[in-house]
């Protein structure tokens, strides 16, 4: 069974194929001797949108929403909506090839090797798979360089346009929020409405009645992801604009204020941000045990490492990885193992990566050491460094100094700013752009 963003992109690839259905589709109230050709539906800068374009991508987000049970909405609203996330795309990308950004072979590579270790596939399974859907090798590893370029893209802009100063630190430090041993998280769903930089105050007047009328939709009872399908131009809309969980202090300022007064299954009012209007809506909460007190619980773990390289692929490490472990079983000393194969600097040092903080390794690597009891061997754990066996020697609650509080502070404003960051930068990208829609044309 693949995995739902895999799956994703399989429907991404898969709707490129459907030519022929594309085109009955567009000719079907058309006499029987006309065939309507593809055309252009959108120009941005230099490139184009076509028709076909836009049907297999809106074929796609419609597949997409049944399979989260959402109906979609009327196909003529969606196509609006989906052309408008294309164009977003479009001039992202662009000022990607602009500012020469490029993802080169040995990191799509590395990229598609994950997809498939992820479903428990090999990568020529994985190549089968894609294939029996009919899909091409070509086109699936295209999307993939095409979804690497943008979040690589985002990071970069984003990194460089957040700033948060120490009275910032200080406010977050003193804030309620932040007493809590663990902070609450909300499952949440969004749906917002851009506002173009410099808007008229007419444009503002009928992008607040757009929200105004979505906002109404949902509360005669419509489903809130179908309403954002319909309604939302934010990256997550055709997906019906759940956002997953979010731990509260590291959402967006205008979220975290307004999400502790919404019950479960609440909508929030219209709200504005320098972005735009926004709707929220909260499906779950969870967490928000209070009384923290400075103190925070450390593993003290080790490890051996294992690189992948060109002649060290992910098959050969993790049987490395697996034996050594059956000689760990059979009594072998972590230590001696580690210092004679790991390929780290904590070799030397069998292995030991001294007292960790929740946050000091990578998550796939974490996960893992947390689920361990003292003494306890992991089996092999693939990161982005290679693949690990893990070893927990013992756990600690310590008291976090100052300095350490300020980092994490620091981190948890720069995810808290990230969004809005993005939002806007993205926003202008499209504002600037040159622009034409033609999706009206001929129909």
């Amino acid at each position: 069974m693949l995995n739902t963003r895999f799956f994703a992109l399989l429907l991404s690839a898969c709707a490129l194929f459907h030519v022929a259905g594309v085109h009955a589709q567009a000719g079907r109230n058309a006499p029987a001797d006309v065939v309507e050709v593809d055309r252009i539906v959108a120009v941005v800068n230099s490139d184009a949108i076509t028709l076909y374009e836009l049907r297999a991508r809106t074929d796609q987000a419609m597949a997409q929403l049944r399979g989260r049970n959402v109906t979609p909405p009327p196909r003529e609203d969606f196509e609006r909506q989906v052309l408008e996330r294309m164009i977003y795309e479009k001039v992202q990308l662009q000022h990607a090839e602009e500012t020469q950004m490029r993802v080169d072979d040995r990191m799509l590579e590395a990229a598609l090797g994950r997809i498939a270790e992820s479903n428990n596939m090999n990568a020529t399974q994985l190549r089968s798979a894609v294939e029996r859907d009919g899909i091409s090798w070509s086109s699936f590893r295209d999307d993939i360089r095409k979804e690497i370029i943008l979040s690589r893209l985002r990071d970069r802009e984003v990194e460089s346009r957040v700033v948060v100063t120490e009275g910032e630190i200080d406010n977050y430090l003193a804030s309620p929020q932040r007493k809590a041993e663990q902070p609450e998280e909300y499952n949440i769903s969004h749906i917002l409405l851009r506002v173009p930089e410099g808007a008229s105050p007419e444009t503002l007047l009928r992008l607040k009645a757009r929200a105004d009328a979505a906002l109404d939709a949902i509360r005669r009872g419509e489903d809130f992801a179908r309403v954002a399908a319909s309604y939302s131009e934010a990256q997550d809309a055709l997906s019906g604009g759940s956002l997953g969980w979010r731990p509260v202090d590291r959402m967006p300022q205008l979220f975290a204020d307004m999400l502790p007064k919404l019950k479960v299954g609440e909508v929030s009012d219209v709200m504005r941000s320098p972005a735009g209007f926004h709707i929220m809506k909260v499906v779950d909460k969870r967490g928000g045990v209070g009384g923290g007190d400075g103190r925070v619980s450390q593993t003290r773990a080790r490890h051996i490492l294992i690189k992948t390289s060109e002649v060290m692929s992910d098959a050969e490490a993790r049987r490395r990885l697996t034996s050594l472990k059956e000689r760990l079983d059979n009594g072998g000393s972590f230590e001696e193992l580690a210092r004679s194969n790991s390929q780290d600097l904590s070799a030397a040092k069998g292995g030991d990566l001294g007292w960790l903080y929740p946050g000091d390794t990578v998550p796939e690597f974490e996960k893992v050491m947390n689920a361990l009891q003292p003494g306890q061997v992991s089996e092999p754990v693939q990161s982005p460094f290679g693949w690990h066996l893990i070893q927990v020697v013992e756990r600690r609650v310590e008291d976090v100094s100052t300095e350490r509080q300020r980092a994490a502070a620091r981190m948890a404003l720069r995810e808290r700013k990230a969004e809005e960051v993005y939002q806007d930068w993205v926003r202008q990208l499209r504002d600037r752009a040159y622009v034409e829609i033609r999706l009206n044309d001929e129909r």
